[in-house]
């Protein structure tokens, strides 16, 4: 699995999106082992499946979701900080998945307040055999889901031009686009987790990734919990040689990362999508989003891939 992945960052090099490719090849096993035949997928239409939110307490299912986006996915792996899952249904069979979870850097939108406002559609995926237009269904449905049953209101999410992704489906469901972002100046990657593909210097101070270090060296997660804020240290309470100890342990796991500048990535298409419980609140939520972000308001949208 992890030369697979790592070798999916590396070399990908198609015409087509990579998931478009990995339906291709998954096609004939995955309709001969449901028993399906060519004329009866052909039939399918975007009405005939059932999109569901998957509590997080439903272990079975999530295991379900899990195990799919590994298959189907770019990323070949569940996000770090999942919250959300929603499954397209075909009777008891899975043929789409889409996981949002907690963003790594939050966009503030609608200003600084609306942090807690914000989700990412992190990972997301149809099977070889669902039929054009249920990636589409999946989204919307999805994020509908989330304005009426949640406060969250902005979703956000990336197409990454190394994959050959444009946010064809984002466009499709009429997503606000705002831009390709770069990140950080430079890229690592873990050759102990190349499943996880190249992150930003942020992901060194993630809050995992603290728990980490105070496993490795010797505190333990559960100690360095109670000197947690919301999502990172409270430095006022770790201990001086905890901290000194923290800080090397960070650049110990740094170096032993590879690492690749800014010149040499594809910045990936960054995509947004405001809704809120009512039509009333989606107007102002909207109208607010192309007061604070006038450039962002009719961005046009990528047209060519791997750009």
């Amino acid at each position: 699995m992890k030369e697979e992945v790592y070798n999916r960052f590396k070399e990908y090099s198609g015409s087509h999106c990579w998931q478009y490719e990995v339906r291709k090849q998954h096609f004939w096993d995955d309709i001969e082992s449901l028993n399906f035949s060519s004329s009866m997928v052909a039939s399918f239409r975007p009405r005939d499946f059932e999109v569901r939110h998957v509590p997080k307490d439903d272990k079975l299912n999530c295991d379900v979701v899990k195990e799919f986006i590994e298959k189907y996915e770019w990323l070949g792996k569940m996000p770090a900080r999942p919250t959300h899952r929603f499954t397209a249904t075909f009777g008891s069979l899975i043929a789409g998945a889409i996981v949002m979870a907690t963003p790594n850097t939050f966009s503030n939108l609608l200003g600084k307040e609306s942090r807690d406002m914000e989700k990412l559609i992190s990972r997301g995926a149809c099977s070889a055999w669902a039929p054009k237009g249920l990636n589409s269904k999946l989204v919307m449905a999805s994020v509908r889901w989330m304005a009426k049953n949640t406060d969250f209101r902005i979703f956000t999410a990336y197409s990454d031009p190394e994959a050959k992704e444009l946010g064809t489906i984002y466009q499709a469901c009429n997503f606000y686009y705002l831009g390709q972002t770069s990140g950080t100046s430079k890229q690592y990657f873990d050759p102990e987790r190349p499943e996880r593909g190249w992150f930003s210097d942020r992901n060194f101070r993630h809050k995992s990734k603290y728990y980490m270090y105070a496993d490795n060296i010797g505190v333990g997660r559960e100690q360095f919990k109670k000197w947690m804020k919301k999502y990172s240290p409270d430095w006022t309470l770790v201990p001086e040689q905890v901290k000194l100890d923290i800080k090397k342990e960070e650049k110990r796991y740094r170096q032993s990362c590879l690492v690749r500048e800014r010149s040499e990535t594809k910045p990936k298409h960054k995509y947004a999508y405001i809704l809120g419980s009512t039509k009333s609140e989606t107007k102002q939520l909207r109208r607010r989003f192309e007061e604070l972000n006038p450039h962002l308001a009719n961005l046009p949208y990528p047209k060519e891939r791997g750009a």
